[in-house]
């Protein structure tokens, strides 16, 4: 079951870097950009979906996280 989630609530730094380090299926290029997102949770993974700033077709990153010792 998907459980959307607020992209916004991240610091901006970390949402800019998100939206600028993408790959886009429909081009075979990375790092066009991202515009519209939306993050929700899914089976015990997060992810971002938006549209390509290139071509407009649709784009989805899972998000990894993981601890700094």
């Amino acid at each position: 079951m998907r459980k959307p989630r607020n992209f916004f609530s991240r610091p901006e730094a970390e949402r800019k870097w998100m939206l600028e380090n993408t790959w886009c299926d429909h081009c075979q290029e990375a790092d066009l950009g991202m515009s519209s997102p939306e993050e929700y949770e899914e089976e015990g993974s997060v992810f971002i979906q938006g549209t390509c700033s290139k071509c407009g077709a649709r784009v989805v990153s899972e998000i990894e996280t993981r601890e700094i010792k």
